[in-house]
């Protein structure tokens, strides 16, 4: 069913767009991260990290979909390819193997958590890809609830470690990553087709 509110607005797209963010961003499974984070530096800026994640991902939206014109490529050769990153992203949660987040933040609140932990080149990429089957409002609506989510984790990263345990939050990644890797078939077999019309 579809809210057409805003031009293009609808919820379930809203909805689908938010869950493939956040397994992506996979900000809870993050936590240890975030926790060792605090430890080192005694505090993170919660506030300043999420809004910088948030102009990132929003400007990327827009540059991004230019920077693909510019050089020639169209939306569905990068949802394809963006299906491909999507899938190993999936594999490492699901496996507890690491193919990707090879960066080991250890310097400051903004650069290692509002990027590459929540705006990385994971997220970017499926930002574009989402762009090529969704509408712009939905992403933006999508990334803004995203990035609440994000503020809350971070403002309680300790609590969440404490109640989930190692095992909670792997049982979480698994199961997130299961999703993803779901999202990824899907994006790949809806645009593939477009590669040889």
């Amino acid at each position: 069913m579809q809210y057409d509110l805003i031009g293009g607005f609808d919820f379930k797209q809203v909805f689908t767009i938010s869950m493939v963010l956040f397994a992506v961003i996979d900000i809870v499974g993050s936590v240890p991260i975030i926790v060792d984070l605090r430890n080192k530096l005694g505090h993170i800026q919660s506030e300043k990290a999420s809004v910088v994640a948030l102009i990132i991902m929003v400007a990327f939206l827009f540059v991004g979909e230019e920077i693909l014109k510019l050089i020639g490529i169209d939306a569905s050769s990068f949802a394809v390819a963006g299906s491909f990153v999507l899938f190993f992203l999936a594999l490492e949660m699901i496996l507890g193997i690491r193919l990707y987040k090879d960066d080991n933040p250890s310097t400051a609140s903004i650069v290692p958590i509002a990027f590459p932990i929540i705006a990385g080149a994971g997220t970017m990429t499926t930002l574009l890809s989402l762009r090529a089957e969704y509408d712009k409002i939905n992403i933006i609506v999508a990334i803004l609830i995203n990035i609440i989510l994000v503020y809350a984790v971070l403002k309680s990263s300790a609590k969440i470690e404490k109640v989930l345990g190692n095992n909670g939050l792997g049982v979480i990644r698994k199961v997130f990553g299961v999703i993803l890797l779901a999202i990824a078939v899907k994006l790949f077999a809806s645009n593939v087709k477009q590669l040889f019309i």
